[in-house]
């Protein structure tokens, strides 16, 4: 089976064949100008925000590279093939949103890809209420709290959490009454969301 490395330098090769812009998240052992992205980081100095290197050679391709560490302290490089190093992070914060919604939708509790829906319409009706459902599940999930791990993040995410409270909520109407459902309700109107 062929390493994450080696899916990775194929699936470059394969959007760099079609001109496509490409923005990827790299691990510490991918060679950047022929030293691995670990060893860059040991020059990133104390206050300093970031190291950025212009037209490095990624797997034999020039690409923009980027490598800092996150607010909780994780290693991030970022590779791109359009755009200046500078603009690299702000355009894979965006897109990382979108990962995170889609991871959600289709493994992470929604199980999209297992309505093996194909008519468009359909497909897109599913997707605006999945969305619409995940939103519901932030919103319910900042609320909760949550064991911290070692590293200092979540031990379980936000959507998890708010997932596991709607269900167990409306699981228990019965039982519970209607109070704690209607607040749970309350959450989606628009004066509560706008200000999220």
């Amino acid at each position: 089976m062929p390493t994450g490395n080696v899916l990775a330098k194929t699936g470059l090769v394969g959007c760099l064949v079609r001109a496509q812009p490409l923005c990827v998240r790299l691990r510490q052992d991918t060679f950047i100008d022929g030293s691995p992205a670990r060893d860059w980081l040991q020059g990133l100095q104390p206050g300093m925000k970031g190291i950025l290197v212009d037209q490095a050679e990624v797997y034999g391709q020039p690409m923009n590279v980027v490598l800092t560490y996150s607010q909780d302290g994780q290693v991030l490089i970022i590779a791109s093939t359009s755009g200046s190093a500078s603009r690299i992070l702000s355009g894979y914060r965006k897109r990382f949103r979108v990962e995170c919604l889609f991871r959600a939708l289709k493994s992470k509790g929604f199980k999209l890809e297992s309505t093996h829906m194909t008519l468009h319409d359909h497909v897109e009706r599913l997707l605006c209420l999945l969305t619409l459902a995940y939103v519901w599940c932030v919103l319910v999930g900042v609320l909760q709290t949550c064991t911290m791990k070692v590293h200092g993040r979540r031990a379980w995410s936000v959507v998890t959490l708010g997932l596991r409270n709607l269900v167990r909520t409306f699981a228990r109407i019965h039982e519970r009454g209607e109070a704690e459902a209607l607040q749970l309700i309350g959450l989606l109107k628009p004066s509560q969301t706008l200000n999220s």
